[in-house]
Parts: C-alpha cells; sequence; structure tokens
C-alpha cells in the first residue's frame, strides 16, 4: 500500500476562510486515514487559539515547535513554555505523542545565501526552458463582464484587457478579501498566476501589501468601485 502525504503549508489562511470546514476535514483524516496509510502535516506562522483549535490539537499529538515569539505561542504548540527561547536556524522543539518530555532537535536549515548561491550555479549551467502551459491557464471573456471603460478610477482598455484581472478585481472589492488560495478558488486557477494578480492588485493600489499571516487591506470599497 503507497503512502500519501497531505501537507497544509499554511493552515491559518484555510482557517481564515472556511474555519469549520477545515477543523472538520482536518480532524476527521486525523482519526480514520492513518489507517491506510495517509499522513497529515499541518504548518502555521500564527499559532493562536483560532487557527490551531482544541479539537485539531486533540488529533494531532506529534508536534513540532520552531522558534516563537511569546510563551503563549509556545503553550498554543506544545502546551508548554520553551519554543519562545529557541535561538532559530533550525533549532525546535519535538513532542513525542509517546513521551510527556519534550526533546530539542537541530532540523535542516539553508540559510538565503545557500539558495541563491545554489541557484545562480544552476543559471550558469543551464538556461531556463519554461512550459508556460502549466502555469498559465487560456481562459475566454466571461460573457457580460464590464468593459475597462465602466470600472471608473481602475483604468482604461489598455491597463485591463486581461479578463482574468477585472474579474479579480472585481472580486476583491466586492467580498472585501484578498488572498491566493481565495482567487485560485474563485478563478480556478493556479497558484502562481494567483500570487501574480495579488501583485498587479497591489501596485494598481487596490490592495495594500502582505503583512505576514494577517489579511491584506482592501484599499477600495464596493460604493467606490
Amino acid at each position: 500500500m503507497p503512502y500519501i502525504v497531505i501537507v497544509v503549508d499554511e493552515l491559518a489562511d484555510l482557517m481564515m476562510v472556511a474555519s469549520k470546514e477545515i477543523e472538520a476535514s482536518i480532524c476527521r483524516v486525523a482519526q480514520m486515514a492513518r489507517a491506510v496509510g495517509i499522513h497529515l502535516i499541518v504548518a502555521t506562522q500564527r499559532p493562536s487559539v483560532d487557527v490551531i483549535t482544541g479539537l485539531i490539537k486533540a488529533n494531532i499529538p506529534a508536534r513540532i515547535a520552531f522558534t516563537v515569539s511569546s510563551g503563549i505561542d509556545s503553550r498554543t504548540i506544545l502546551n508548554r513554555q520553551g519554543a519562545e527561547s529557541l535561538i532559530g536556524a533550525g533549532d525546535m522543539l519535538y513532542q513525542d505523542p509517546n513521551s510527556v518530555r519534550l526533546v530539542r532537535v537541530q532540523g535542516i536549515f539553508v540559510s538565503p545565501d545557500e539558495i541563491k548561491a545554489v541557484t545562480n550555479e544552476i543559471k550558469l549551467t543551464a538556461s531556463p526552458d519554461y512550459h508556460t502551459d502549466i502555469i498559465e491557464e487560456k481562459r475566454e471573456i466571461p460573457e457580460g463582464l464590464p468593459n475597462a471603460g465602466s470600472m471608473g478610477i481602475l483604468g482604461s482598455n489598455d491597463n485591463f484587457e486581461d479578463a482574468l484581472e477585472k474579474e479579480a478585481i472585481e472580486f476583491v472589492i466586492r467580498t472585501q478579501k484578498a488572498s491566493a488560495t481565495l482567487l485560485q478558488r474563485h478563478l480556478r486557477i493556479g497558484y502562481a498566476r494567483a500570487a501574480r494578480l495579488l501583485d498587479i492588485l497591489e501596485q494598481k493600489g487596490i490592495i495594500g501589501p502582505a503583512n505576514g499571516a494577517k489579511a491584506r487591506e482592501i484599499k477600495l470599497k464596493s460604493a467606490e468601485f
């Protein structure tokens, strides 16, 4: 039987969108899936109780904490203090579900300088071979989509010829929410395209810059749009 590993890279983003559904799904996978070789890894940069809920903690007994900013964050992850005193660069505390003691472990850490050195070496030895069809999805202009001239302060036809951009702007202003996950789900596009749309919206002053795990500021309201 093959092993299947499910990795959730940023739980906070999912909990912000649909907390009850995500909590129920994580608990169900944690309770039932291990019997058929499915494993679950959940990570977050915001270890607060509204992200790591009591039910999620109860169903994921094996935990790892890297350096956190406070003892409260450490207790949220490990039920005790300690992670706030770690020194970073892969230094972590591991909680074994079969033991009451924490184990301090040095994890693998690759510095930004090392990453840059490797990527520079790769660029010197081989030219890129891009397959744009993987990250770009050709979409037809949705019927009835308003043209750029009706968008007032947002720009002209020259600035908004991409129907996908217009649809993303309309969605973000209407819902007053902006994240790559939301755009992926609503527009049915890949992560790379969704992230680039967020960059475009930020450049046009429609949304604010990324602020860690916090939601982006929406600078335009529906009435202004």
